[in-house]
This record gives structure tokens, sequence and C-alpha cells, in this order.
């Protein structure tokens, strides 16, 4: 006989008593009125759990024809029999390789469904992390209010990706979106961000006037990936947390123009 997933899974008490030593650390170390001092995390793709509970999207919800694949993967399993190696992939040493991680994968596709006659724009994948679970304070958030910087952990293969957060806000389709600019494309390393560099957005336009983030109340983040340029892509990604640390990683630039526009179909310049 087999557990359920339910049994397998940390339960309410679970998480509540960890919500609890959470609270329980902030009021003993001061950090509401100090600023918090060590990085906080929000999301690990270091378990097949983790990993499958994801959601995966794609713009075959609406009849298009690109596929979005999000799978667990270790370094072993990415290991090839090739002799041969590029420079960049030589000189990353071991230890700043994950052992575990996600691998956001597939094919882009512009091809416009012929049953759908409506839908004049496909060219879309994305994945954001799964609904926080309840706990016995109630709903599970990520307060990064005490935060500066996103940190993310990812390797990239320099196409022009999103980084997407949801709040508790009065409309559920609103995101707050920044592009995610890595320096060193097909190899490790840490991006940054700046949290109030997010740029608040409906349906892919920006949204005038721009109101602050709930930074107490995030509920989720997820990668999209719109640059509608047909081929494959891939994009590896280890954790999320949240820092103050600049050192950690990365600052983003925003020297460069997105691929958000306004109503007036005008470039948002970061």
């Amino acid at each position: 006989m087999r557990p359920t997933p339910l049994l397998l899974s940390k339960g309410i008490l679970g998480r509540s008593m960890d919500e609890l030593r959470r609270r329980t650390h902030i009021a003993m170390s001061l950090e509401a009125i100090k600023g918090a001092s060590t990085p906080r995390p929000l999301y690990n793709f270091n378990t097949p759990e983790t990993v499958r509970d994801c959601i995966i999207m794609s713009d075959r919800a609406i009849g298009g024809y690109s596929e979005s694949n999000l799978e667990y993967t270790t370094t072993s399993e990415t290991k090839t029999t090739s002799k041969t190696s590029t420079s960049a992939e030589s000189s990353e040493s071991s230890s700043n390789t994950p052992t575990s991680f996600a691998r956001f994968h597939g094919t882009i596709s512009t091809r416009l469904p012929t049953n759908h006659p409506s839908i004049e724009r496909t060219g879309f994948a994305g994945f954001r992390t799964p609904d926080q679970r309840p706990t016995l304070f109630g709903r599970a958030l990520w307060d990064i209010d005490p935060y500066v910087y996103l940190a993310m952990r990812v390797k990239s293969d320099g196409r022009a990706y999103f980084i997407n957060l949801q709040t508790e806000s009065v409309e559920p389709s609103d995101l707050h979106q920044h592009r995610l600019f890595p320096k060193r494309p097909g190899q490790w390393e840490t991006v940054l961000v700046k949290w109030n560099d997010f740029v608040r957005t409906n349906h892919g336009f920006v949204i005038e006037p721009q109101t602050e983030m709930l930074r107490q109340k995030v509920m989720t983040v997820g990668i999209g990936l719109t640059d509608r340029t047909e081929g494959p892509f891939e994009l590896c990604i280890e954790r999320v947390w949240a820092t103050n640390n600049a050192a950690e990683g990365e600052v983003a630039d925003k020297s460069d123009e997105s691929e958000l526009r306004n109503r007036k179909g005008e470039k948002i310049r970061w």
C-alpha cells in the first residue's frame, strides 16, 4: 500500500510551525527595525516534487503550436559522452554548477491556429511556481518588503526571457514584470533585480498609472518567453530567493529596451 501525496507532503501544522519560526526569528533579530541580515529562500527547484508542482503554460491553450516543458534534471544527466567542450564550459568550475535544477525548454512557433480565426498572435511559453498552501496564520504569502533584490540562479540560452511576479492584487491578471538580463549565456550565474524595478502589466501591456507592488503579498514567481522568435529555447533554474547583498550576483542592467509596450505602442526602457 502506498501513502498518498497528501501524507507525504508537509501538512498544515508543519507549514504553520515553519511560519511561526520565521516570524519569531524576525521578532528576536529585530529585522523589522534593522532590516533583514540573511537571505530568504522563496523557491527551490532541487527536487522532482517542486518542479512537478509548477504550472506550465504555452500558446497551445489558445490553439497555438509552441511547446513548453519543465523537467527536473541532475548534473549527471546533462553530461555527454563527447570529448570536446567549449572554453566557457571547461572554465566553469564544478562547485558553481548545482547538482539538481529545473530545465525549462521547448520550441516557439508563431504559426496561427487554422480553426481559431480570432487568434492573431501566438508564440508564447512560460511557467510559474504553484499557489502557496495555507497555514494556521492564513494564506501563505511571501513578504519581501525587508529586501532590495530578487535573486535567481540560472543558466540561459540568451533569449529575451521575462521574470513574472504575481501579487494578491485586486486584478488577478496583473503581473509585475522585468527582463531577465543574463551576462554569461551558457553558464550558471546569479542575476539580481531590484524589487522596485518591476513594472505592473496586464496581458503584456504596461498599466498606467503605475502602482507600487504589494511587497508583503507576493504569491508566485515565474518565467515567460514572448520574443516570438521561432525555434528551440532552454533555460535552467536552480532557485529563487530575496536578498540585500548586491555582491551575490550581477545586478540587472536596465539600459536595454524590453518588449513591454504601453497602450500607445511605445517601448519601455528599463
